[in-house]
């Protein structure tokens, strides 16, 4: 069983396949890297495909520490699967969770990312929504220890922004679920105390993002509200970031539209290897309500 440890002595399990310029997937709360197996089989005919359970998921280690998960961590364990596996730098993709992940590495890391995909980021990033965003993390991480992972499954899981998942394809969806389903109860926890209900408001990074300086793309799907606003700020704050919205989809746009999710992930990874990635022609960014040059 192939792991890696990071620098705190956390082992991490993860699985790779193909070989080439390393290509990183960070997953979501309700996934692990089994969430990524549509893409793994695709991109390994080009590239070397990695997907790593985050702490908290088996058979990754699970640490019984609430303090010992949070955003940082979940940056540094990106750190730490390069290091580990002796990448210099990466195309790191990341989902939900694992894109806010995948933002902080851009915002700290940059010089270690060749481009940065975020998709499905933004839940409880807006301010009208942050403090219930946190409260919300707290009571589901209750739930978790009352209810069971189970029952969490068919409720969470079903949630508004999955239900399309559940109408375009019910075999996936119903694998996907059981899979979360059988999550650690106490990894599940304290991801959700620890790094879910203290993330910090998007909002209040508009700086940071305005300095990443590597290739971005932002995807979400159009029925998953509570991310769109969240994808334009940081559509209008990162200089070299391009926004794609898919028809008709909610969250986890990687599992329910994986053809199309692959097709735009390939385009732009081919645009960024080609150097035809760049930054946004200022003549576009006219006076929004936003502000001037349609800053946030």
């Amino acid at each position: 069983m192939p792991t890696l440890t990071t620098d705190d002595g956390v082992n991490l399990y993860y699985e790779e396949a193909g070989s080439g310029t390393a290509l990183v997937f960070v997953h979501e709360f309700a996934g692990d890297h089994r969430s990524w197996e549509p893409q793994l089989r695709h991109f390994a005919r080009r590239y070397r495909a990695i997907a790593y359970n985050a702490r908290g998921y088996p058979p990754s280690d699970v640490p019984g520490e609430v303090e010992r998960y949070s955003q940082d961590r979940a940056r540094l364990d990106i750190l730490a699967v390069l290091d580990a596996l002796g990448i210099g730098r990466a195309h790191i993709v990341g989902c939900s969770m694992g894109a806010f992940a995948t933002l902080h590495f851009a915002m700290r890391h940059g010089d270690r990312a060749l481009s940065a995909t975020i998709a499905g980021g933004g839940y409880g990033a807006h301010p009208a929504q942050y403090g219930k965003f946190q409260e919300d993390a707290r009571a589901l991480g209750a739930r978790i220890v009352k209810e069971g992972m189970a029952q969490v499954a068919a409720t969470y899981g079903h949630g508004p922004t999955r239900v399309q998942f559940q109408n375009k394809d019910p075999r996936g969806f119903a694998e996907a679920n059981a899979q979360f389903a059988a999550h650690s109860v106490l990894g599940s926890v304290n991801t959700m105390l620890g790094y879910q209900a203290r993330r910090p408001s998007l909002y209040e990074l508009t700086a940071a993002m305005r300095a990443i300086d590597i290739p971005v793309l932002i995807m979400a799907g159009d029925e998953e509200e509570p991310c769109l606003e969240a994808c334009l700020l940081m559509k209008r704050c990162i200089p070299r970031a391009g926004l794609a919205i898919l028809p008709k989809s909610g969250h986890a746009i990687n599992l329910e539209e994986p053809a199309l999710f692959n097709r735009l992930l390939e385009d732009f990874l081919h645009a960024v290897e080609a150097g035809r990635w760049t930054r946004r022609d200022p003549r576009s960014a006219p006076p929004s309500i936003y502000g001037a040059g349609g800053k946030p």
